[in-house]
């Protein structure tokens, strides 16, 4: 089933952003406040049976320092200083297993995978808690913890986080750290549009089906979850509702890319009720740097699965050959 707008007008669909005048002061100050400026990775190697890629775990200080949890896997005998994968992760899930995250070092890039703080208990599980913050009241989930206050709202922590694993990605051995890209789906792209956006390190980035884009958009459109748990919390919290939405807008993608300079290679499903096609148009047609979309026209939140891997694979190589071009005229 299509929701939402045509293909057609879709492609011009620019609504009104819904930042707030303080939007770039509350980044600013979180990042400058609750991260440190120059995290360096605590890694322990890791034996495993796998024979050709080098593994470590990955503890790196992100919000107000707190340790996260992830995973680094590198090609082993690298002769010379790589581009680096961050990862971020779906929705309800952590770091899981170090060997279901190969693809990316199989192409011979060193790979960082961050754990998603208090996350896990869903399809992959996650070791690192969330912290004791303020939550008041919210809805099944996570998409209301906090969401009284955009100081206290849990996405400004995970955000954070996701800063602090790409400032901490340029220390990892083997990493050129001019070439940082950032990916995942769904919650994963979301969280990688949000540290090429907060994070000018972020050379290039590969969001799937990205989700938190145009969020206010979403609940009107869509009756799937997570974004139902908004609805949810809204009807409870009626009085509130109209402060909960203000918070969320502090972490929208489709104003946090009017910052992002890193080039994107966009995906996503024209069936997809999880993440509406009109929310990620939204967001990318606000996207303040060079973007390339792959539209996968009869997909739902699958996108383009594991066909838009090897898309995003030939995109980088392509991109990282015609860079490496114009640097030498």
């Amino acid at each position: 089933m299509l929701l939402g707008q045509p293909l057609e007008l879709l492609e011009k669909y620019r609504p009104a952003l819904t930042k707030a005048p303080d939007f770039e002061s509350f980044w600013h100050e979180t990042l400058s406040t609750y991260l440190v400026a120059d995290p360096h990775p605590t890694l322990t190697p890791v034996t495993s049976p796998i024979t050709e890629i080098a593994i470590w775990d990955v503890t790196i200080p992100g919000y107000n320092q707190d340790p996260i949890k992830g995973w680094f896997l590198s090609p082993k005998n690298l002769t010379a200083p790589k581009p680096v994968i961050v990862i971020y992760e779906g929705y309800g899930g952590g770091r899981g297993n170090y060997n279901e995250w190969l693809f990316w070092a199989n192409c011979g890039y060193p790979t960082l995978v961050m754990d998603t703080r208090g996350q896990g208990g869903g399809h992959r599980r996650g070791d690192t808690p969330d912290g004791a913050y303020p939550r008041g009241s919210s809805s099944s989930g996570f998409m209301t913890m906090g969401i009284q206050s955009k100081d206290d709202y849990y996405y400004r922590r995970v955000y954070s986080d996701a800063v602090a694993f790409v400032r901490a990605a340029k220390h990892l051995p083997g990493v050129d750290s001019s070439r940082i890209v950032t990916t995942g789906g769904s919650q994963g792209g979301a969280i990688a549009l949000a540290a090429a956006s907060l994070a000018p390190e972020v050379f290039a980035t590969m969001p799937d089906v990205p989700f938190l884009s145009h969020i206010h958009r979403a609940i009107e459109l869509t009756d799937a979850y997570p974004y139902q748990e908004i609805v949810n919390y809204c009807r409870i919290h009626r009085s509130d509702a109209k402060q909960a939405l203000e918070t969320l807008t502090y972490f929208d993608c489709m104003n946090l890319v009017t910052m992002a300079k890193a080039e994107a290679l966009i995906s996503l499903g024209m069936h997809d009720p999880i993440c509406p096609p009109d929310t990620i148009f939204a967001m990318r047609n606000h996207y303040a740097g060079k973007r390339t979309t792959k539209i996968w026209e009869f997909n739902m939140h699958e996108g383009g699965s594991s066909d838009q891997n090897l898309l995003q694979a030939q995109w980088l190589s392509e991109l990282l050959t015609n860079t490496a071009k114009s640097s030498e005229k």
